[in-house]
């Protein structure tokens, strides 16, 4: 089963577990196969069972925080992020399609078999965008039209 640790008292080595089905389960740092990685709002696999005190857990293991971010198909290290920054850029209002370009987003795909408005030639539209720059000096952009960025953002900051 799985669960999420929303309460560890480290001085008395127990804690309690929110599980799949919303039940709080006590458990004992005796129970766990990785006690080092304990701590609150860690995600956890464990073996349900009852006591005489009520919900319990044993078999208890603390999932690993993942090192790495993984953002439109690019494999990012949270450790070899140096900055990122949120900003709008104003791009053609009509997307047309790169032909030589084989990764396409959906945003493109969608836009292009929507119906038509009378989009005029020069007409612009306001594209938010997230530079991400790696300590390594490279700089990713992608744009609202690939990713979720206020979703992306919040991965970053953790």
């Amino acid at each position: 089963m799985n669960g999420t640790i929303t309460t560890w008292f480290q001085d008395k080595g127990f804690g309690f577990i929110k599980d799949e089905n919303g039940e709080n389960r006590y458990f004992h740092v005796i129970k766990v196969a990785n006690p080092e990685l304990i701590k609150k709002d860690a995600s956890v696999t464990f073996e349900p069972t009852t006591n005489n005190k009520g919900l319990s857990a044993y078999g208890v293991k603390v999932q690993a925080e993942s090192k790495y971010i993984y953002i439109a198909g690019e494999r990012l290290k949270l450790t070899s992020i140096k900055s990122y920054l949120v900003y709008r850029e104003e791009v053609p209002a009509v997307t047309r399609i790169d032909k030589e370009n084989a990764v396409l987003s959906v945003g493109v795909l969608m836009s292009s078999i929507r119906p038509k408005k009378a989009d005029k030639p020069d007409e612009v539209r306001s594209l938010k965008k997230l530079a991400i720059t790696t300590f390594q000096g490279t700089t990713l952009i992608f744009s609202e039209d690939e990713i979720d960025i206020d979703s992306t953002v919040k991965l970053l900051k953790v």
